[in-house]
């Protein structure tokens, strides 16, 4: 299997926000990749801009920071002509590869607004180089740039950033010094989420695992299904006894406090998720703590419930 570490440059509406195009508010307009066999050797680099024809003006933040001369966007090929080539160049047996998440989610929106989609079909597991490198030099405590991680590593600088494929080729460099059993940690991009039982998607890590339900109307629905409001335990396989029930900190995230009578107390979150049809679909990440991370649980449920009883009290006539 081959890896195509991936950067994507795009556009966005010169006219300020609130004027984007709600189903591509990010135009790409340039792709740069890198193909890497197993053996971290470079085989060979896919470049290419593209000529944007849903805001055909620079924001001027693009042209600041991308400083991509307009005349070479004019003379490019338009976005169905060179994803495809992209596609063909990609092969068949490969796994993405992208500094952060962003590229991944935004290539199938720009895709799926082609009508295109069937180029790349999700959810997609692909390596974040952006967090192997936090969890080999920092704990995944913070979300590095790439030029900090060329300069953490001591790495050549021959170009400039923010070109696509200046990019890719930095990000490949960091890749191929990461240490090899980080690729035990992929990510999963669910842009194009599950929509049944079927599809649904449960993965066990080193020291977590994480579930991605299916598609429900409302998120009380979601939350009241019994997979994803089960906890069970990733390393025995059984069901652990909840101290704390899923309990709510705002709209989107949930939860709780279980504890395994063989590995002990397991932290749980669920993030809600909305589509694009106005359906919600669950998140559920599962991990052991130790009795300080227990009772970080117990204490912002603690806190939860005070600041809702002053709410309450405060909205009480005199």
């Amino acid at each position: 299997m081959n890896y195509i570490v991936v950067d994507l440059e795009w556009n966005q509406s010169p006219h300020g926000k609130g004027t984007e195009l709600k189903e591509i508010p990010f135009e790409i307009i340039e792709v740069g990749a890198v193909k890497v066999d197993e053996n971290n050797k470079c085989i060979s680099e896919f470049h290419e801009y593209i000529y944007p024809t849903v805001y055909s003006e620079l924001h001027h933040h693009t042209q600041e920071l991308l400083q991509i001369d307009r005349q070479r966007l004019e003379l490019a090929a338009p976005f169905p002509d060179v994803i495809k080539r992209f596609f063909d160049w990609c092969g068949e047996e490969f796994m993405f590869c992208t500094w952060g998440a962003m590229d991944l989610t935004e290539l199938q929106r720009n895709l799926r607004y082609y009508n295109l989609g069937e180029l790349l079909v999700g959810p997609i597991r692909f390596y974040d180089i952006q967090k192997l490198f936090s969890l080999q030099f920092d704990d995944k405590k913070n979300a590095h740039t790439l030029e900090y991680a060329v300069d953490y590593m001591n790495l050549e600088k021959h170009n400039s950033f923010h070109s696509a494929i200046h990019d890719a080729r930095y990000t490949v460099e960091v890749f191929i010094r990461l240490e090899r059993e980080l690729r035990r940690n992929f990510s999963i991009d669910s842009f194009c989420n599950p929509k049944t039982k079927n599809e649904e998607i449960y993965v066990v890590f080193d020291t977590y695992s994480k579930y991605i339900s299916r598609e429900f109307d409302t998120k009380e629905q979601a939350i009241e299904d019994r997979d994803v409001k089960g906890s069970v335990c990733y390393l025995c396989g059984k069901k652990a006894a909840k101290k704390i029930k899923w309990f709510s900190s705002n709209t989107k995230n949930y939860y709780c406090l279980a504890y395994c009578r063989t590995h002990g107390y397991m932290k749980g979150k669920i993030r809600m998720k909305k589509t694009e049809t106005g359906k919600v679909y669950a998140i559920k990440v599962l991990k052991l703590v130790d009795e300080e991370g227990a009772n970080a649980i117990k204490d912002k449920q603690r806190l939860l419930r005070i600041k809702r009883k002053e709410r309450r009290n405060r909205k009480r006539p005199l």
